[in-house]
């Protein structure tokens, strides 16, 4: 509907979608209010119930009431309720099958969780494991060195970042653990530890952590890896685990078999995890000292308690499908990720319908950066690691994809992902028969947060998709001047996606610094499949997270 002056604010723009559908009428009947429902906002299962139900809650004026019919403010109420927000509320709460095997599914995964700053002089605090959880985060990352008097520490190694002692990390965990989600917390360590000290985190893993610490296999015999659902409240050790054959009671065979794990216990993987501080070490030390890394070998007592994560070193797509175990899993630095990712996609996707693997940020990013998560999820990665005390783009990603399923940090990955019979490559564009069209319209914004200057915002909208590379796209409204309080935009915006079930849409606000500069205002993600039809209000977050609530946009969706 063409208009000459477009509406001074939302309100005015709900008005008018209310007065088109009274029809002259003083209220809204129910049977207004249930076409509207149908044509406008794609509620196709809602019957007169759910009108009756909208009325009940969103209506106070008695003689409407009365007549079951809506008055413009009971309509108000209705559109800027949680009712209309762009994120599907059946969303809010888990709603997936959490019955698959653990490698099925996308899970909320940190780095260095302990730093809380950059990864040379950070803090390493407890707060980071606690804030990392509440966010809903499953595999938490712990890198321990030994500590004196036998009290193993937690910190980045070869770097000036404070310490913390492992007992209290693994208190922290013990008592926030399901505080957000029952599903099981992988705890990643990173073990640079001799085997006295790595006794004694066994002693701790066991003693703190009691009937949540997983320690023997569950009686279920699929030959697969258990379930979100089988695993509820429990917590796994990934780690290297000693090979059975050559555990021995005596104690020169004891002694065999730390050689032999040896060969088999290097940590986290090729030039993996305890070598992402041998490149910190690599970088601000001399070369002599950087080379001469110590072999860890497991403890038993360390080894007795890997269960379901045992952490493999990484050769080959082929040579995991010939010898990898189901319990195994590997972790790779993202540059080589990358790379397998790009010349071998579909093998990476079904070798991740079998097994699970980590993903890393480059040791090279010193300032604790992060990549974008997207390019590994698009392969099916399960534990794509983020340092989660790193705002901007990958995080907001991050949250996003795991708002999803009620944000219990698990979320299942799309069939293109899981299916034996169609292979996947996430590189190439997607010929389907039928790509999906998405047309975004944002109408406007309202309560934008001015900032510190105090000057009114020049404010326009980015929307970004993010999924595979053929789908990838952003495109920007027009830049409203000196609007912060109602900026109208009122902009149309067509999208083609091929493969949706993978994408996320960022909306961000900017405020228009000079010709090619802006700044960030506000943003909000969310993975394509939670996207509500019709007239919808998005709500913005800062660049932490936190609700910049009342700051919204109002946009209309539709897509086929």
């Amino acid at each position: 509907m063409k208009r000459s002056k477009p509406p001074s604010s939302r309100r005015a723009e709900i008005q008018l979608l209310y007065q088109n559908y009274a029809a002259g009428l003083p209220t809204l009947p129910a049977c207004s209010l249930l076409k509207f429902l149908h044509k406008e906002q794609m509620e196709l299962t809602a019957n007169e119930e759910t009108v009756e139900s909208l009325i009940d809650r969103y209506e106070i004026e008695e003689t409407a009431i009365e007549s079951r019919s809506m008055t413009f403010e009971g309509f108000f109420r209705y559109m800027e309720s949680k009712d209309c927000c762009l994120f599907s509320q059946a969303h809010t709460s888990v709603y997936q099958d959490m019955g698959q095997p653990l490698h099925s599914y996308f899970i909320s995964s940190s780095h260095n969780t302990y730093l809380t700053g950059d990864q040379l002089v950070g803090k390493s605090h407890l707060d980071a494991y606690v804030c990392a959880l509440r966010k809903g985060c499953r595999c938490l990352e712990i890198d321990c060195w030994d500590g004196p008097d036998m009290e193993p520490a937690v910190y980045h190694g070869y770097t000036l970042t404070t310490k913390i002692l492992f007992k209290d990390v693994i208190t922290t965990v013990a008592q926030h653990a399901f505080e957000v989600s029952v599903y099981p917390v992988i705890l990643s360590l990173e073990n640079h530890c001799c085997q006295e000290q790595q006794e004694v985190m066994a002693q701790y893993l066991i003693s703190i952590l009691g009937d949540k610490l997983l320690t023997t296999p569950l009686d279920h015999s699929t030959g697969d890896l258990p379930s979100p659902n089988d695993l509820k409240y429990k917590i796994l050790i990934k780690n290297k685990k000693l090979k059975p054959q050559i555990k021995t009671e005596d104690a020169a065979g004891a002694e065999e078999s730390a050689d032999e794990g040896g060969d088999d216990y290097d940590d986290d993987d090729e030039e993996d995890e305890e070598d992402e501080d041998n490149q910190t070490k690599a970088k601000f030390w001399s070369p002599r000292k950087a080379g001469s890394k110590k072999k860890v070998v497991v403890a038993e007592a360390l080894s007795d308690l890997v269960v379901y994560t045992r952490s493999v070193k990484f050769i080959s797509f082929d040579h995991s499908k010939d010898n990898q175990n189901y319990c195994e899993n590997t972790s790779m630095a993202e540059k080589k990720a990358r790379k397998l990712a790009k010349a071998s996609g579909p093998h990476f996707v079904r070798h991740n319908q079998r097994f699970l693997s980590r993903i890393y940020p480059a040791g090279s990013r010193t300032s604790s950066s992060n990549y974008n998560p997207q390019e590994f999820w698009n392969v099916g990665s399960q534990l794509v690691a983020l340092n989660f005390q790193s705002l901007g783009l990958p995080m907001d990603l991050n949250d996003g994809r795991f708002q999803d399923n009620g944000g219990c940090g698990y979320v299942l990955k799309p069939v293109v992902l899981m299916s034996s019979e169609r292979s996947f490559d996430p590189s190439c564009s997607q010929h389907r028969l039928k790509p999906t069209h998405l047309l975004l319209k944002v109408i406007s914004g309202s309560n934008l947060p001015v900032p510190r200057s105090g000057k009114a915002l020049d404010p326009f909208v980015r929307v970004e998709i993010h999924g595979i590379p053929s789908d990838s796209r952003r495109k920007n409204t027009h830049t409203v001047k000196s609007n912060s309080l109602s900026p109208h935009w009122d902009a149309d915006m067509n999208f083609s996606i091929s493969v949706p079930e993978l994408c996320l849409i960022r909306f961000c606000v900017r405020d228009q610094t000079g010709l090619l500069s802006s700044e960030f205002v506000g943003q909000y993600t969310l993975p394509f499949t939670s996207l509500k039809k019709g007239y919808r209000w998005v709500p913005l977050q800062a660049r932490d997270g936190c609700s910049l609530d009342p700051a919204s946009l109002f946009v209309f969706v539709w897509y086929s």
